[in-house]
């Protein structure tokens, strides 16, 4: 078998996307293939597929999970596509209406609309105060001023029923005086546990949970993570959280052919 697969780097957050079309029950296990090859260094995969709600392109992760610097980079390369233009409309999975994602093709940067925050509520982890971001597909916790620890993520993994756990769950260590962010994320239909080089889905929660006290206007979030850097912004009002974006640096492989 052969499948032509694009190498997506959005912020540091490597991503493959497999344009041609692969049963479900297939993706598993050709991700976690594409995942061991050096060449690409992938730290997630994307499948390509006919839209179903009016996008001008689908892309379903590796464990129909949503992930924000995916969605950026999808909608780059559909961008591409469509003669570089400055807006397109893509569905990702995880994610139950279409996305806009804006591209600035000279400075090789996409933003793009994010779902709200569904739920963010504090919690604790062995006695340390956290806060839970629920977002479509993929809930974060979001720890300040503690090291990135295995251990402590796992301990979080007990917070999630398996009748109320989603689809990816991630822990943001986040050290706000120095404007950093280390991600790590666990897929549970693949059994994979990846610490990103960068995590869009992420840096929204990270702004959603720092914000927190804010109940007008718009907050601005930058956080340099061990890839790349990405910026988050939410709009308050009343407290809640109307409007949100995520955006950084994007490239392109051009398509290569993987075959076994």
């Amino acid at each position: 078998m052969k499948w032509r697969i694009v190498r997506a780097d959005p912020a540091g957050n490597i991503t493959l996307f497999v344009l041609d079309p692969v049963p479900r029950e297939d993706r598993a296990l050709l991700a976690a293939r594409l995942m061991e090859q050096p060449q690409w260094g992938a730290e997630q995969v994307g499948f390509v597929c006919p839209p179903v709600m009016g996008g001008m392109g689908r892309l379903e992760m590796m464990g129909g999970e949503f992930c924000g610097n995916a969605a950026r980079a999808f909608g780059m390369m559909i961008s591409q596509e469509h003669g570089r233009v400055s807006q397109v409309m893509v569905e990702i999975s995880g994610c139950s209406h279409p996305v806009a994602v804006e591209t600035d093709w000279q400075a090789q940067t996409a933003f793009a609309q994010m779902p709200l925050p569904q739920v963010i509520r504090p919690v604790t982890v062995q006695e340390i105060p956290c806060i839970l971001v629920e977002m479509e597909g993929i809930s974060h916790v979001v720890v300040e001023d503690i090291a990135p620890d295995i251990t402590f993520f796992r301990q979080a993994e007990k917070l999630f029923s398996r009748e109320n756990r989603p689809d990816a769950y991630g822990m943001l260590f986040v050290n706000r005086a120095e404007g950093r962010m280390t991600p790590i994320v666990r897929v549970f239909s693949t059994d994979t546990t990846v610490w990103e080089g960068s995590c869009g889905s992420g840096t929204l929660a990270a702004a959603a949970a720092l914000s927190r006290s804010e109940s007008e206007g718009e907050f601005r979030c930058t956080l340099v993570q061990p890839a790349g850097t990405l910026t988050a912004e939410v709009t308050r009002r009343d407290g809640r959280i109307v409007e949100a974006t995520l955006g950084g640096s994007v490239t392109l492989s051009e398509p290569e052919e993987f075959s076994e």
